[in-house]
């Protein structure tokens, strides 16, 4: 099982001016830790896309073209790209781009989105949400497994004999992923297709998401695909920290995240309560010592038969010497015993 970290580039909030923490820091920060994680040994590296003043990353292929440059080995990719508002010709351009600068550690996670900020911002109508992302997705797998394109749909003009470069390393072809949130429909998509699923659990039980985990199996093997090329990854909120205090702490940032999202979404404030029970052995969240985040991310495998595990370590932004700890504790002390757990 890959074992790796996300972030969405969250900007520290003053809580004197309500003014964001400056960009410029955030990204270099940023960049620090993704060197650091390659340097701990984890397997992979996602960012998140928005477009909201609360988060520093809009573009995750420029911050990922620069990590490309400062790191050896860790696979970097997106977490996602929100296709149904992006152009698949140029996020296959920007990824493949990645994957030359960093010697074939190029992938691409795409997502219809839980934020829409993007549509308006880009042009797109809501109304499409659905229709734009299964044909842009349809575009994206043509250019990935065709160098001469040839494709037509109804919300973009066709593409006839058109070629598209750079090309990859793997004979042009791109791992794509399909993030999902719990929808039926999307996880039905990635099955018939065949594409590797990341799902998102960042609240309630994982348990609850097992039967749609057993839908996605019987869905891929239905659909004649290979079983032993079979990739399940699970996305979720992580903190690793040597002393429970600053776990608890941690509800701080965290619940003051959720309550600035909440806010727009009609959500009621977010609860210690709630954090506790997300920190309990079978809730949704990696939050606390490295022997906890360990039995947690052991159970989703057992649960789930995962071969990637993704911890989501920014959310609330913490401040940068705490995540460089979590990172280093998560690649030095959760890892190896992930590692050694699942090699017996």
């Amino acid at each position: 099982m890959e074992l790796g970290i996300g972030m969405f580039g969250d900007l520290a909030i003053d809580p004197a001016t309500g003014k964001p923490q400056d960009p410029k820091i955030k990204l270099q920060e940023i960049l620090e830790e993704i060197k650091l994680a390659d340097e701990v040994g984890l397997d992979v590296f996602g960012m998140g896309e928005h477009h909201r003043p609360d988060y520093a990353v809009s573009s995750p292929e420029i911050v990922l073209a620069a990590a490309a440059s400062i790191t050896k080995n860790i696979k970097l990719m997106s977490t996602v790209t929100v296709l149904s508002s992006a152009e698949p010709v140029k996020v296959y351009q920007d990824f493949s781009t990645i994957d030359l600068i960093s010697g074939g550690r190029a992938e691409i996670g795409v997502g219809r989105g839980s934020f829409i900020e993007s549509f308006p911002l880009f042009g797109y109508d809501l109304k499409d949400y659905d229709q734009l992302f299964e044909e842009k997705l349809d575009l994206l797998l043509n250019i990935n497994n065709n160098e001469v394109v040839n494709w037509s749909g109804k919300l973009r003009a066709p593409l006839n004999n058109q070629t598209v470069y750079p090309r990859a390393t793997n004979n042009g072809q791109l791992p794509i992923w399909v993030a999902v949130g719990g929808t039926p429909e999307s996880i039905l998509r990635a099955a018939k297709l065949g594409l590797p699923l990341i799902l998102a659990i960042i609240g309630g039980m994982p348990e609850q998401f097992e039967h749609l985990v057993m839908f996605y199996k019987a869905e891929y093997i239905k659909h004649g695909h290979d079983v032993s090329k079979m990739q399940i990854g699970i996305h979720s909120h992580t903190f690793v920290s040597d002393e429970e205090a600053k776990c608890d702490q941690y509800f701080q940032n965290y619940a003051a995240q959720m309550n600035r999202i909440g806010a727009s979404r009609g959500w009621p404030p977010y609860t210690k309560a709630q954090f506790n029970g997300g920190r309990s052995p079978k809730g949704a969240l990696f939050i606390g010592e490295p022997a906890q985040v360990v039995d947690k991310i052991l159970y989703m495998h057992e649960l789930f038969g995962i071969t990637r595990f993704i911890g989501h370590m920014d959310v609330g932004a913490p401040d940068h010497q705490q995540m460089m700890k979590s990172i280093e504790l998560f690649g030095t002390k959760v890892a190896p015993e992930v590692r050694k757990a699942l090699s017996k």
